[in-house]
């Protein structure tokens, strides 16, 4: 599948560090961009830009606020053309302590917005295109709000903000392909002068099949993070997605070492992937905070018993 305007994003470090608080050391980080840049990728999520009045050093890691000294340790003496990303959620963000583009080593924010908080969204990237940076909206939980307020919001992003990119985010692992089609085709129809992307979480294993159904639509911004990581059940996995594309530039390889020799030692220290009570919650359009708090008690394998408690089931 190739198709020029197709940019991919890899988020290992941003998703990934919601299931350890961000908590990756600078020798990791420095591999997985290393890796990822190598392959191709066109652009890498390092984190969050959080405000560390509102968020504490020394619960989370470096990887929460982004810091542009913590960045460049990572980044330097690397010779790569891959653009750098963060992102940051509404009322989490000091917006005057961001410096401009041309004076940060990152190239891109990427705002995280509920469809009710879509103002706020546009307000936020506004400013920050008017320090250099590109631009994007990530309309989360989409499953939970897919009506009028959503074509609304559609219609106020193209009227009214400079982004490059709207995704559409199954935060919930809840979307299957028919639903994926409809959003993407809203999206493309309102949207003239921005792209479509999409991030698919796992839950239901369809992250990766959503993603497809997305590009065939039309979405040319895509995620994916390094053999799934990501809260709960993960992500598109970017080496699947590097498999899928037919892009001469982009290459497997890099990412199958990193895999090897990081991704699956790892993955023997903390949980992601499918499992069970996250398709539970998938299945039900459920945030997987119930599933992850269960997956830590000595009941974690009692499917029945979860599904009959998201149900109500006495």
């Amino acid at each position: 599948m190739f198709r020029d305007k197709i940019r991919v994003l890899d988020c290992t470090i941003r998703d990934g560090g919601l299931i350890n608080n961000h908590d990756f050391d600078h020798r990791f980080v420095r591999e997985v961009y290393k890796a990822v840049a190598a392959s191709g990728v066109d652009y890498i999520e390092l984190g969050y830009k959080n405000s560390k009045k509102l968020f504490s050093t020394k619960e989370f890691g470096h990887w929460k606020f982004c810091d542009d000294e913590d960045i460049k340790k990572v980044t330097d003496g690397i010779d790569s053309n891959i653009k750098i990303s963060t992102m940051v959620d509404i009322g989490r963000v000091d917006m005057d302590d961001v410096k401009p583009a041309a004076e940060s080593p990152v190239d891109m924010m990427r705002v995280a917005s509920y469809v009710k908080d879509i103002d706020k969204a546009i307000f936020m990237t506004n400013h920050f295109h008017q320090k250099g940076y590109e631009t994007t909206i990530n309309v989360m939980a989409i499953s939970r709000d897919m009506g009028p307020e959503l074509t609304e919001a559609l219609h106020q992003v193209e009227e009214e903000s400079n982004i490059i990119a709207l995704y559409i985010v199954d935060s919930f692992g809840a979307l299957y392909q028919e639903p994926v089609e409809k959003l993407v085709k809203e999206a493309k129809d309102i949207l003239k002068t921005k792209e479509v992307g999409f991030h698919g979480h796992n839950h239901q294993q369809l992250a990766f099949g959503n993603t497809i159904e997305a590009i065939m639509h039309g979405a040319n911004f895509l995620d994916g993070t390094v053999y799934g990581i990501g809260r709960a059940a993960g992500n598109c996995p970017l080496e699947l997605l590097l498999g899928f594309l037919k892009n001469p530039k982009l290459d497997i390889r890099p990412v199958l070492d990193l895999i090897s020799k990081e991704l699956v030692p790892l993955r023997s220290k903390i949980e992601w992937g499918y499992i069970i009570p996250y398709a539970i919650a998938g299945m039900l359009n459920e945030h997987p905070k119930a599933a992850m708090a269960l997956r830590k008690t000595d009941k974690k394998e009692n499917y029945r018993e979860f599904y009959e408690s998201l149900l109500n089931v006495e």
